[in-house]
């Protein structure tokens, strides 16, 4: 396993949508092993395959919150086919907007077909925090980020904070 680098806004790869993934075999499990270690190290719950620059329909996510006890969800091909008409309200961040969170409105519930890991069709109904977490990833295979529920002012604020962000973690340091 190793760590990837996470791409962060803007970039125009962020809002590609991601291409189905044909085949489960060893070089997918080995994005998704750094997929999780790349999101274990940042630290988060979730990362598409997206934010580190590849456009495959690929989501890792672990919502535990004790360190010993992770239970990782690899999903492959992730499709939403139910999502509930009540919500529920979290503030979420993402690892490709660093230092940015909002209040986001989402159903509380959704059901999801995916491929899992060992390339295996399985189903899965999610409610709170895991819920939002998948609508946030499979977002982002969509080329959707949480950023584009808030107000164009908002927006348009946390782009140029991330602007200005990029810049200064390039400057080499001599």
């Amino acid at each position: 396993m190793s760590k990837r680098k996470i791409v962060i806004e803007p970039d125009p790869i962020l809002r590609k949508k991601s291409d189905s993934i044909e085949k489960v075999d060893q070089n997918l499990r080995k994005l998704l092993d750094d997929m999780l270690e790349t999101m274990y190290a940042a630290p988060g719950i979730g990362l598409a395959a997206i934010q580190i620059g590849i456009p495959k329909r690929a989501i890792v996510i672990d919502v535990t919150k004790d360190d010993n006890k992770k239970n990782p969800f690899y999903l492959i091909n992730p499709e939403i086919t139910f999502t509930s008409k009540n919500t529920s309200v979290y503030e979420e961040g993402c690892l490709s907007l660093p230092g940015h969170f909002a209040e986001i409105e989402r159903p509380s519930e959704c059901h999801l077909n995916y491929v899992d890991y060992e390339g295996k069709q399985k189903k899965l109904k999610a409610k709170g925090l895991l819920a939002t977490c998948i609508q946030h990833e499979v977002d982002h295979l969509n080329g959707v980020l949480f950023i584009d529920y808030l107000s164009k002012i908002k927006k348009d604020m946390i782009i140029k904070k991330l602007i200005k962000y990029k810049k200064e973690v390039s400057k080499i340091i001599l």
